[in-house]
């Protein structure tokens, strides 16, 4: 089965498929719709080969869709037809940091945390995929976890704070999920320098891999598109 999977971001929407590995990019943003992503995707993938589609989307989700809109793009996600914008093809979603998660699991009880324009979390316990919402509950000074260590953060703090903010939310959601390891991707991961034990960062390949791996052992991950 070749398989098309589609990484969607609040910067870039990345497509890639068993026969192209290496991801297109697509601008995204807070203009995007869920039928702009479409018609790019289809656009962009003009020619290709695929029997099923992973969508990695940053939000909870159902196997056939998104359950809540996205706070980084524009509305009207939630109860948009995916497979009537691509017929015949068998569709499965899954939380865009699961599908991370999933492409660099390793195995034991591993947290992940994506930190790129917002901020992604998911858990796996001893092969069972656990996404989690943790973005926007509250840190500290009246600010969430997200304000703290994504985009916004790190612009309105610079990198040097930011650095040691990621270091403590790290530390302590770690402590508090009793996990192995901590993986941290995202767009941002790779400004971080010195990481502690136990904590280390993502390879560019593992939201790709994370959408090939929901198709081919899904009974192996437990609840992976829910």
């Amino acid at each position: 089965m070749k398989i098309l999977v589609v990484d969607i971001g609040g910067t870039h929407v990345k497509v890639a498929s068993s026969d192209h590995v290496v991801p297109l990019k697509i601008v995204s943003g807070p203009g995007m719709t869920a039928q702009n992503m479409v018609d790019q995707v289809r656009t962009a993938t003009e020619g290709w080969e695929y029997d099923a589609i992973s969508f990695g989307y940053p939000g909870p989700v159902a196997k056939d869709g998104p359950l809540a809109e996205p706070h980084n793009l524009a509305a009207g996600w939630v109860g948009f037809s995916y497979a009537q914008a691509f017929p015949g093809k068998k569709i499965r979603f899954i939380n865009d940091a699961a599908m991370q998660a999933l492409g660099g699991y390793r195995g034991g009880r591993m947290l992940f945390l994506g930190i790129g324009t917002g901020l992604g979390s998911c858990l796996i316990f001893d092969g069972t995929i656990v996404p989690l919402e943790l973005a926007h509950l509250p840190y500290k000074k009246g600010r969430t976890y997200e304000q703290y260590i994504g985009l916004a953060g790190l612009e309105r703090r610079g990198k040097k704070a930011w650095r040691k903010s990621v270091l403590k939310i790290v530390a302590l959601l770690r402590a508090a999920t009793v996990c192995d390891s901590v993986l941290l991707g995202g767009g941002n991961a790779k400004l971080m320098k010195k990481l502690p034990k136990g904590t280390s960062c993502g390879a560019n390949s593992n939201a790709i891999q994370g959408g090939f791996a929901l198709w081919a052992a899904p009974s192996s991950f437990g609840r992976a598109g829910d």
